[in-house]
């Protein structure tokens, strides 16, 4: 087959990585790509990923048979949904079903009907009903941006001053358009946890858990990120709690093969969970792989890749067949200095062969840039994601920064304590 997947980050290195694999993977491109996806595959520059009309007519001038979409905003551009019309294979949802992601109303929505656990919510369109619901509330609180943001559009508030200044931030464009609706909510306590699942035909077929760290700083200090590292299994969830996780996901699925939120569902459900003491509640809804988790979900996969997209794609549940390693994975995301917020560019990256000469690393890229001549730059704030695996979580967990200690580039700043409270266990989080 001849693939192309959509998107720049580590979460498409991952992908294609994972797709490269397998034999049925005759032709890869990536559009368009980083650094580390021009060693599996094509990267492709010059098509806008939003726009379907673009993304088909490099389709049909490549036979392209398959089509993975990876970051969130061509979903909910539509781009599956022209494409599909258009007869291509497509994975990933339609522009209605990334509306999980694409609007927190309508997911929280969603929810609701359908019986998910969640945090309690308001929504508002103008700061004054906002702000006042907040003084109502009381802190912690929690501010959510209603469209995309990129991740960042999200504020757990510790105080009320804080909540308000979210708040009139929000409304004054701090997020573009996404934060000109905003949702404000409980904020739960507890571990979180992600549970991914591929979905299709109203099915859910649920994958490893992991943890991700979006705090920016050892000891969840800082501001959020996009993910600055995460593990998987979570050794912390419990038998009780990871079946009422998978009952949410079939749930969810389930009810995007029914009225009234019934689309064309096909490909990954992301499920944000808080591991409340009254058991898992919904944080969020994501209509895409998540990223990080990607980095260390996929390569645990014992499957391959290819059936299982298309299978999805295909709308065929009796075709997907999933099967895990049965091995720990640690990733630690190099990131740049100053990420999230200023950072420079074009720092000169080296030590990845060697990092990878670590049993069982691999380094994802998220933020580079080859050269022609062949020199690696960091071309992002998010730059390298530092993948081990390893037989218990102790293994994984140092071989993957000894692999992050082989690895430099100027201002390389990364969190240390990646996993160190799962390696301690549950009273970590009391």
């Amino acid at each position: 087959m001849i693939i192309a997947v959509l998107g720049s980050g580590g979460r498409e290195h991952a992908i294609a990585w994972a797709l490269a694999k397998s034999p049925r993977c005759e032709k890869l491109y990536v559009l368009p790509g980083n650094g580390g996806t021009a060693a599996i595959a094509e990267n492709v520059e010059g098509v806008d990923a939003t726009k379907g009309e673009e993304v088909l007519a490099f389709v049909r001038a490549h036979a392209v048979d398959l089509v993975v979409i990876g970051p969130e905003a061509p979903l909910v551009a539509g781009v599956a949904d022209t494409l599909r019309a258009a007869g291509v294979l497509v994975f990933g949802p339609d522009a209605q079903g990334a509306q999980l992601e694409g609007s927190k109303t309508y997911s929280k929505r969603f929810m609701q009907d359908n019986g998910i656990p969640t945090a309690a919510y308001g929504t508002f369109t103008e700061a004054a009903p906002a702000v006042q619901y907040v003084r109502d509330m009381g802190a912690p609180i929690v501010v959510k941006a209603d469209g995309l943001a990129a991740g960042k559009g999200v504020i757990v508030a510790q105080t009320v001053e804080e909540a308000v200044d979210a708040v009139n931030s929000c409304f004054e464009g701090a997020f573009g358009t996404a934060g000109s609706r905003v949702v404000i909510e409980e904020c739960l306590t507890g571990p979180e946890c992600s549970l991914l699942a591929f979905v299709t035909g109203g099915r859910a077929f649920c994958m490893a858990t992991a943890q991700d760290h979006k705090r920016a700083f050892d000891g969840d200090k800082g501001p959020n990120t996009g993910g600055m590292g995460v593990y998987s299994p979570v050794p912390i969830v419990t038998e009780d709690e990871l079946a009422a996780m998978i009952e949410v996901m079939e749930t969810a699925a389930a009810a995007t093969a029914s009225e009234p939120f019934a689309h064309d569902y096909r490909g990954v459900l992301y499920g944000g969970f808080m591991l409340t003491p009254a058991g898992p509640k919904v944080l969020e809804f994501n209509a895409r792989f998540g990223d990080p988790e990607t980095q260390v979900i996929l390569p645990r996969l014992d499957a391959d890749l290819v059936d299982i997209m298309v299978a999805v794609a295909e709308g065929k549940p009796e075709d997907v067949r999933l099967a895990w390693r049965d091995e720990w994975a640690v990733c630690v995301v190099l990131a740049s200095q100053g990420y999230p917020t200023a950072y420079e560019k074009g720092k000169k990256i080296t030590g990845i062969e060697a990092a990878e000469e670590l049993p069982g690393v691999t380094v994802f890229h998220a933020g580079t840039k080859r050269y022609a001549h062949g020199d690696l730059v960091t071309a992002g704030g998010r730059v390298l994601n530092v993948v081990a695996l390893g037989s218990t979580f102790e293994e994984a967990r140092a071989r993957a920064y000894e692999a992050c200690d082989r690895i430099d580039f100027e201002g390389k700043q990364f969190r240390t304590d990646i996993g160190l409270k799962a390696a301690h266990g549950r009273s970590s989080w009391e």
